[in-house]
């Protein structure tokens, strides 16, 4: 379901969907196509609406290995008809729908058997909290679901809706249902004490990017939940050296390293499997240097590394002008593909590019890498 206008967002992240909000470093819907493909899923309908080109144009019709088929609602349907739209897409029994902007991190094959063993028509992901003033609770009783609790009633411990549900497919499209309908307040809540709605309640990490206050929390908490990146991308000038502006370094005598940065690549080595540059030197193009200048320049700035306790496994260079239009030079991804044919182990999805212009913000995001303006805000200072 990533198909909202996320008003509550909407003066700290307002360009982008919010499911498409960036939390560190990428589109916080790469972390709930993740959990899928971790889980085993192999297709995902995508439930759109809202800038609906921006998640079409990001993501395209393969993420991981995970297939993704697109299910637009021309007019807003609300979450209901979104739903019931996006079941057109289905061909299994049952199917799980998941909420774009929460990540509830539950064991999907659980939930799934818990529905299948009950022979129930919906099932849905509860999540234990301390206080459900701010969600409103849901009681059940020998797991089914007795009643839904607002805001206004719930207080102290509780279980709330988690957004994650577990839904047979026959059963919703048998219902007389409007074309836009809310799911959770004209389908969920009269169908609380049916002998075939069921809840399962989980203690996983959950989190609702939907309020300022949790976006911010999520940017933190993110980078000690998830797998740290393995493999680097580093841009050259003006991350790892003065950028001359207007000119480009052309001999050994113009490099200057920036400060703090020879320090960083013996931590750099330790944290990553490989680390590459890639860099646009189109001044070879424009006739000011010659290869064998950059490649001079290039050895010592392998020297200075190597003496400083780090490495770089490999260096690619693309030399055209930009008019050119070659597909090796950033924001191409022809020099990230190389080294990926270089070395097979690397895994766009687990890497940083560390850059400094558009240009490297869009070569991270046509390759599904992680991108970050400096080393310092990988946790090295320079």
């Amino acid at each position: 379901m990533v198909g909202g206008f996320g008003t509550r967002l909407s003066h700290v992240v307002s360009d982008v969907p919010k499911p498409m909000a960036p939390v560190y470093g990428k589109p916080f819907l790469c972390y709930l196509l993740d959990r899928l493909v971790d889980a085993g899923i192999q297709r995902v309908i995508l439930a759109t609406g809202y800038k609906h080109e921006c998640i079409e144009t990001y993501f395209g019709t393969e993420y991981r290995g995970l297939k993704l088929v697109y299910s637009n609602e021309d007019t807003p349907l609300f979450t209901g008809g979104a739903i019931r739209q996006a079941a057109q897409h289905i061909d299994s029994t049952d199917f799980v729908v998941l909420n774009g902007d929460t990540l509830f991190d539950i064991d999907f094959q659980q939930l799934h058997a818990f529905h299948v063993a009950h022979n129930a028509h919906l099932s849905v992901a509860l999540r234990r909290v301390e206080d459900t003033g701010r969600y409103g609770a849901v009681t059940c009783e020998n797991d089914r679901i007795t009643a839904f609790k607002e805001k206004t009633d719930s207080l102290g411990e509780g279980d709330i809706n988690g957004g994650i549900y577990a839904i047979n497919r026959p059963w919703l499209m048998s219902l007389d249902l409007p074309t836009k309908f809310s799911f959770e307040k004209e389908l969920m809540q009269p169908l609380a004490g049916d002998p075939h709605f069921y809840g399962l309640s989980f203690n996983n990490y959950f989190i609702d990017i939907g309020v300022p206050d949790d976006y911010f929390r999520a940017q933190k908490e993110f980078v000690a939940l998830f797998p740290q990146d393995e493999f680097l991308f580093l841009d050259r000038d003006g991350i790892l050296n003065r950028q001359i502006i207007g000119d480009y370094v052309r001999n050994r005598s113009q490099w200057k390293w920036l400060p703090g940065v020879l320090e960083a690549m013996p931590a750099l080595a330790k944290r990553y499997k490989r680390i590459f540059i890639v860099t646009n030197q189109q001044g070879v193009g424009k006739g000011l240097m010659t290869e064998g200048d950059l490649a001079d320049v290039h050895r010592q700035m392998l020297a200075d590394i190597a003496a400083a306790g780090g490495r770089i496994d490999k260096v690619y260079v693309c030399t055209a002008l930009e008019s050119e239009k070659n597909p090796n030079r950033k924001p191409e991804i022809g020099m990230a593909l190389q080294a990926q044919h270089d070395f097979p182990e690397v895994d766009f999805h687990r890497s940083v590019m560390v850059g400094d212009s558009k240009s490297d913000e869009l070569f991270a995001q046509k390759s599904r890498m992680r991108f970050v303006e400096s080393i310092p805000a990988l946790g090295f200072e320079g």
